[in-house]
């Protein structure tokens, strides 16, 4: 039988030598694998979340979890391809960049992968990212929600033109804008900007997103 408790335990473990073997296992037995990722591997990720922010793991164990997750997806996801897109359930499309004049990469990389691990299709456009190609992206990609990021102050004026502009675009009232960054603080990013939330970490990032998509 299928241990699917053991899926679910590798990824908030950390076990990537161990999670391959498992959904294939699983995948060979007939489980459906859309229900591997989200009944198992999405929950898993879940729990990561709220471990981390109970301070019960840190961001390593967390990073851990995330890439033995995509690990197991490289398994699933060629199956889905194959099968019924329309029937691949999605949390929703996110587009997410670093803004002008900043050049850091990391902590968006951070939010990127968890989003993904969480069950959003993501689009990482990248760093040094124009307000215009903010909302080019946004249009072209369909996307429900648009993440910012900037790590030095003098990003702080490139932040607000970036919101400024998804805001003014005629896509404000289908998409949701959200920032985090050391430079961005909860009151600059929503009052100041007019941003629709603050993320202080990756994984307040993903608690954000989820909210934006059942409201």
């Amino acid at each position: 039988m299928a241990d699917l408790e053991g899926i679910k335990q590798a990824v908030v473990k950390g076990k990537r030598k161990e999670i391959v073997g498992l959904v294939q296992a699983a995948v060979d037995e007939g489980v459906d694998p859309q229900s591997i990722i989200s009944d198992y591997m999405i929950e898993a990720m879940k729990e990561v979340g709220a471990r981390f922010e109970a301070k019960k793991i840190f961001v390593p164990e967390m990073m851990m979890a995330a890439r033995t997750m995509q690990e197991g997806l490289g398994i699933l996801k060629p199956l889905l391809a194959a099968g019924d897109e329309s029937q691949t359930k999605k949390s929703g499309t996110v587009v997410i960049g670093t803004v002008f004049g900043d050049l850091h990469d990391i902590g968006k990389n951070l939010v990127v992968l968890m989003l993904e691990s969480s069950g959003f299709e993501v689009h990482n456009i990248g760093e040094n990212v124009t307000p215009e190609a903010f909302v080019e992206k946004a249009k072209e990609l369909d996307a429900d929600i648009v993440g910012m990021s900037s790590l030095l102050t003098t990003g702080d004026p490139y932040v607000k033109a970036t919101v400024e502009a998804l805001k003014n675009s005629d896509i404000a009232d289908r998409i949701k804008v959200i920032c985090g960054g050391a430079a961005v603080t909860p009151k600059y990013a929503v009052e100041v900007c007019g941003a629709d939330g603050h993320a202080r970490d990756a994984v307040s990032a993903v608690n954000i997103c989820r909210e934006f998509m059942e409201s």
